[in-house]
């Protein structure tokens, strides 16, 4: 169990991805340029074989933006980017309706 105060330390904005790049020597991982609201993050997320590109560039989601820093192929990831997962499918979280990029998730 992890508590309230514990949760509250886990900083989620809304972000919109920039740019989706390619790592062609990994068959998992994409690296995403995101705006979280006047901040350039970039992610590393494994997500090649449940979309294209041009279905995540220029859309919102929700986003982890305080976690250390991993590098992950050579390339470093600042931001996670969150998705349900179950059975095989995977499927990015998002905001139902429009909101600023860098709103903060709570």
């Amino acid at each position: 169990m992890v508590s309230f105060k514990e949760f509250k330390n886990i900083k989620m904005r809304v972000g919109i991805v920039e740019r989706v790049e390619d790592i062609p020597e990994s068959d998992n991982l994409l690296k995403l340029q995101v705006d979280i609201g006047g901040e350039k993050k970039q992610a590393v997320a494994g997500l090649k074989k449940y979309y294209k590109p041009e279905e995540i560039q220029g859309k919102k989601f929700v986003f982890v933006t305080n976690l250390d820093p991993a590098i992950l192929m050579g390339e470093k990831s600042e931001v996670m980017i969150l998705a349900a997962v179950k059975g095989g499918k995977v499927v990015l979280v998002r905001p139902d309706k429009d909101i600023d990029v860098g709103a903060s998730v709570e």
